[in-house]
């Protein structure tokens, strides 16, 4: 669902990696469709690997957009450009254990602006994530079995 997507500080809005080369990578953006380099002193992060903090650990970004899915319905979230503690109020609904003193306004907004912006293109589908939960499972029992201990005479 969010593999391929991508954030990069100083751009606005979504990319979606398009190529990988030497020396850049080319993305393009989910707005306006339009190709461009992205070079190595650009902080690019993968929406896949972003993680939000809780009191008892970090949940993925994916879980956060089904929550959000799920409280409304597939439908649109709260703006980002909602005040800071409407923004809160809202987060807490969706994250009840949210880390309140390392999870800051600005995040929230980024959160809410990308789920939005990904769910108006139709980009969210969380049907997926179960195929991977099982894919993981195969890896992780291969691993298993194909590990050291399975070599023991």
């Amino acid at each position: 669902m969010l593999k391929g997507i991508l954030s990069i500080s100083g751009q606005s809005g979504l990319f979606k990696l398009v190529a990988e080369s030497k020396n850049n990578i080319i993305v393009e953006s989910l707005d306006t469709h339009k190709r461009i380099p992205v070079y190595s002193t650009s902080k690019v992060s993968a929406l896949e690997d972003i993680a939000i903090y809780t009191e008892t650990g970090d949940v993925p970004l994916k879980e956060i957009f089904k929550a959000i899915s799920e409280k409304e319905a597939g439908g649109s979230a709260l703006s980002h450009k909602a005040p800071a503690n409407e923004l809160k109020v809202y987060f807490e609904e969706v994250v009840p254990d949210f880390d309140k003193d390392r999870v800051y306004a600005s995040d929230i907004k980024k959160v809410l602006l990308w789920y939005n912006s990904l769910q108006e293109k139709e980009m969210l589908d969380f049907s997926e994530t179960e195929e991977e939960l099982k894919e993981d499972i195969n890896k992780e029992l291969k691993e298993e079995t194909d590990g050291p201990a399975a070599t023991e005479e």
